[in-house]
């Protein structure tokens, strides 16, 4: 396999681990912060670490006015809009609620790839995607059948939902962002200051906002925000777009199907959720589809750089 795909999928594995055990983490902090308060005060520490990147690395913004345009209109969007429909949706609903939706990331992102990027899909990535899909498809009416729907936490799962597709947008403007010679670390960087500035004053506006409240919440729940800020944030985006530029995205969101192997078992063993039979035969599925697609692209890759040693 090309080293530089080798990276990525290393890459892209351990930003599944982090964003996997982001969703219990997220949940059991907003037991001591509420949305707003935990999303300013995560991208005030990741715009420290930003201010750093930036003191050592330097700062790299581009020069063309649409490109720069477009890098702000990223960053708003992966950090304040997409972030913020995804905590509150989690004030209102269960991990594994979360878990069960954004199963569909993948599907969303791929045809965001296919649609405005030209990326391909072939006969046997559809067959993966379609299997995984399949599996989704079970673990979501599962709920709906235990549960007769009473207890689904509608407005959370709209929020989840609204999360799902500005993810997706975000991700093919990430790409296109990337073929434009935006480094990784300065679209990351650049999403964290801007939510921070887009947030801020929204919480000192707040009525009753009190720097000592926050100081005064217990040091776990602070934990869980420096996890979501340093591995969750800059970390992990740092390293999801910078697999972008070796791979297609339909590729790399693959790996979001291998989630709720991480947050199901925080889910239950720390949060006290429930996971029924049917739930771990969906997931059963789903593993079986992200496997067909991965043997498929090795062979598909392997195929490829075969062929362009040959040219």
């Amino acid at each position: 396999m090309n080293p530089a795909r080798t990276r990525a999928y290393i890459g892209l594995l351990i930003v599944t681990a982090i964003w996997g055990l982001a969703g219990p983490i997220i949940k059991y902090t907003l037991g001591g912060f509420d949305s707003l308060s935990f999303l300013t005060y995560r991208f005030a520490i990741s715009t420290m670490v930003a201010l750093i990147s930036f003191a050592v690395l330097g700062i790299h913004i581009p020069k063309d006015k649409n490109t720069f345009w477009n890098l702000m209109a990223y960053g708003f969007l992966t950090s304040t809009v997409s972030l913020g429909l995804l905590f509150f949706g989690l004030e209102n609903t269960t991990v594994l609620d979360m878990s069960l939706i954004t199963l569909a990331n993948p599907l969303l992102i791929s045809i965001g790839g296919v649609m405005f990027l030209g990326e391909h899909i072939t006969k046997k990535e559809k067959l993966g995607m379609g299997i995984a899909f399949a599996g989704t498809l079970l673990t979501v009416i599962e709920p709906l059948i235990q549960n007769g729907g009473s207890e689904i936490r509608l407005s959370g799962n709209i929020f989840i939902v609204g999360y799902l597709i500005a993810t997706a947008w975000a991700t093919v403007m990430a790409k296109r962002l990337l073929r434009e010679g935006v480094r990784p670390e300065t679209m990351t960087n650049s999403s964290f200051i801007i939510g921070l500035i887009s947030l801020l004053p929204f919480l000192i506006l707040r009525p009753g906002f009190s720097l000592n409240a926050l100081y005064q919440v217990p040091f776990t729940y602070h934990l869980g925000v420096v996890y979501m800020a340093i591995l969750s944030g800059s970390l992990a985006y740092y390293l999801y777009e910078k697999a972008q530029k070796t791979i297609e995205i339909g590729e790399a969101s693959v790996f979001s199907y291998l989630y709720p192997l991480f947050s199901m078992p925080l889910a239950v063993l720390w949060l006290g959720e429930k996971v029924t039979p049917m739930f771990i035969v969906g997931a059963g599925i789903i593993a079986l589809g992200v496997a067909i697609a991965e043997i498929k692209k090795k062979r598909y890759n392997t195929s490829s750089n075969k062929q362009s040693l040959a040219k």
